[in-house]
């Protein structure tokens, strides 16, 4: 979602704060602009659109200054236009970025027009620009306009903030939206994500909830949200910015979906032996709290949700442990019960989910006995705010449909269940089973890749649909849901999951020759149930494509295609059949024209409601 880059220099920074947004444009977004101060005014340049738009104005209209901030925008407040795009100012003095929503914008614009402040744009996010200015009618700095500001603001905020008549310095101020600070040379620098800032420093200050922050060339001062001066730790980054180059791939999502035989594997290194997953994989401490763990509860968003859910299966069946699975939204919303002796485990790409991070936050006040988060991104919130941590090492993931992320994400989630299984039951030859499973995965991946140029050609039959059906049983229902999402996200075909055994009970009155019908086949204990339900679509008209496999005996004729899948062990199935739904998806878009990558309406993290 929304991106963010400052930066306080010596130096000209307009180029530093453009190629920061660049490195963001994976998140999502509808619109670009840059703020620079410089001989006591504030230059300002905003574009709808992509940053190309933006870094082309900046080649016709070149601003300079060593002060500076930048946003792209996913709209939330107001429709993508130049005059909602950020920054925003107030009175020509003030000039404001803002990721997040601020939830009572409409009172505090009420109050602030009747205090004589014009309004330009429809957004949230100026009501803060206007409030910081009023503020410093009646205090002497900056700092202390914000630090009365921010309590008046109810809702989700990262948010920084610039005067013109103090280009020394700018102040950010952060709750419920991730900040952080990079620490350089005589220059310092603020960003949403880390990867904005790795061109220019390793050195990072992540903001914790509450904090205000004043940020000048050589100075970092932070006041926590009990108005105290801390310290916050300096954390060395050893991450990649992997993204820059598609290599021989056409769209970044290509790219992933062939990365992920690398990405199990480096998922999997080091935390495997021979016999079983080990403890330490998950964090210090490990070890004592599976052992009293009786009940799970899994909170996810999306695509994380789905990983969430195949989970469940493996859970439940493997490790004799039950487990619920909610989607955040929802969890954070209602009144839950806890099971007792229950471990909450969170999943996200970003680790920046606003809706599992609440959900995070409320369940400490539960009576959980502990929290795992399974995530892409170190140093993350949730990753820090959790007692235990699984990090996927995906890499960065660019595509705003998440591929590497999700299988990895089931690699972690397939060693928790040797790991809380060991010490319910699971035995030891199921173990060294499933570790070898496990180790076999990345070449079996490689395997199912092979498979790209047949699913390519039989995306050509969806050029002209706009619906489809995924089915699936068991532990594959949750994978067919993967499936529709993805197809409905980058091609924008409608598209639904059903546990194929739910047929009869309604999705039957759609089946014609009109709607594909995806279906996802291991040979597991289901295949003969599954068969009888592709029998019921085939008897009604339906068009199949059946990943199946390859012992599964499905033949292909005019009303069925099948592409045969190689044989993998059952439990680890799930991983598998992702991969052709991935490419499915991918060249059926193709065929449709959309943005791959960046599809409409959508961010790549999600940090508002």
């Amino acid at each position: 979602m929304c991106g963010i880059v400052g930066a306080v220099a010596q130096r000209d920074v307009a180029d530093i704060l453009i190629e920061g947004l660049r490195r963001l444009e994976y998140r999502g977004y509808d619109s670009a602009g840059i703020a620079v101060t410089n001989e006591g005014a504030i230059h300002r340049l905003r574009r709808l659109g992509k940053v190309k738009e933006l870094a082309d104005a900046l080649e016709l209209e070149p601003i300079s200054g060593g002060t500076g901030i930048a946003h792209t925008r996913w709209a939330t407040h107001g429709e993508p236009s130049e005059r909602n795009a950020h920054p925003h100012v107030s009175n020509e003095r003030i000039a404001v970025v803002h990721n997040g929503i601020i939830e009572n914008h409409s009172v505090l614009r009420e109050q602030l027009k009747q205090s004589g402040y014009h309004f330009e744009s429809e957004t949230d996010t100026e009501v803060i620009a206007h409030l910081v200015e009023k503020e410093l009618n009646s205090h002497n700095s900056l700092l202390q306009a914000v630090t009365h500001s921010v309590p008046q603001l109810d809702g989700a905020y990262g948010t920084v903030i610039m005067d013109k008549n103090d280009p020394s310095r700018v102040v950010v101020a952060r709750s419920g939206s991730p900040l952080v600070i990079g620490l350089g040379i005589g220059e310092n620098f603020i960003a949403s994500d880390q990867l904005a800032l790795l061109p220019v420093t390793r050195r990072f200050i992540f903001l914790e909830e509450g904090d205000v922050a004043e940020i000048t060339r050589k100075t970092v001062s932070i006041i926590d949200k009990d108005g105290n001066t801390v310290e916050r730790e300096v954390h060395e980054s050893n991450i990649s910015y992997d993204a820059g180059d598609k290599g021989q791939y056409r769209h970044y999502m290509l790219k992933e979906i062939f990365e992920q035989p690398r990405c199990v594997s480096d998922a999997l290194e080091g935390r495997l032996n021979d016999n079983t997953v080990l403890d330490e994989t998950f964090g210090n401490g490990a070890a004592e709290l599976f052992q009293k763990v009786k009940h799970i509860q899994i909170v996810a968003c999306g695509t994380s949700y789905h990983s969430g859910m195949v989970a469940r299966y493996w859970l439940e069946q493997l490790a004799g442990v039950s487990c619920n699975v909610e989607i955040a939204s929802e969890f954070r919303y209602r009144k839950s019960f806890v099971q007792p002796n229950s471990l909450l485990i969170t999943i996200s790409q970003s680790g920046e989910t606003a809706d599992t991070l609440a959900a995070l936050r409320l369940a400490k006040e539960l009576g959980y006995l502990g929290s795992l988060t399974i995530c892409n991104v170190a140093g993350s919130s949730l990753v820090r705010e959790s007692d235990l941590a699984f990090m996927t090492r995906a890499g960065t993931e660019i595509g705003v449909a998440s591929t590497k992320a999700f299988t990895t994400q089931l690699v972690g989630l397939a060693m928790l269940v040797m790991a809380v299984g060991k010490y319910n039951g699971l035995s030891q030859e199921n173990q060294r089973e499933f570790c070898a499973a496990m180790n076999s995965l990345p070449a079996k991946l490689e395997e199912a890749l092979v498979l790209n140029e047949k699913i390519e050609a039989l995306a050509e039959e969806f050029a002209d649909k706009q619906h489809a059906l995924f089915l699936g049983r068991g532990e594959q229902y949750p994978i067919a849901m993967e499936g529709a999402l993805k197809l409905k996200e980058i091609s924008y075909i409608h598209a639904e999951a059903y546990a194929a055994g739910e047929l009869k009970h309604g999705p039957l009155a759609l089946i014609d020759a009109e709607m594909p019908i995806i279906v996802v086949a291991p040979n597991n204990q289901l295949l003969e149930k599954l068969k009888s339900n592709v029998e019921e679509v085939r008897a009604r008209g339906g068009i199949l494509y059946v990943f199946a496999d390859v012992n599964a005996h499905f033949e292909s004729d005019d009303t069925m295609r099948v592409i045969n899948v190689p044989h993998i062990h059952p439990w680890l199935a799930p991983v598998l059949y992702s991969i052709p739904l991935q490419l499915l998806s991918y060249y059926v878009a193709i065929i449709k024209g959309t943005d791959v990558d960046q599809p409409r309406n959508l961010a790549k993290s999600v940090t508002v409601e």
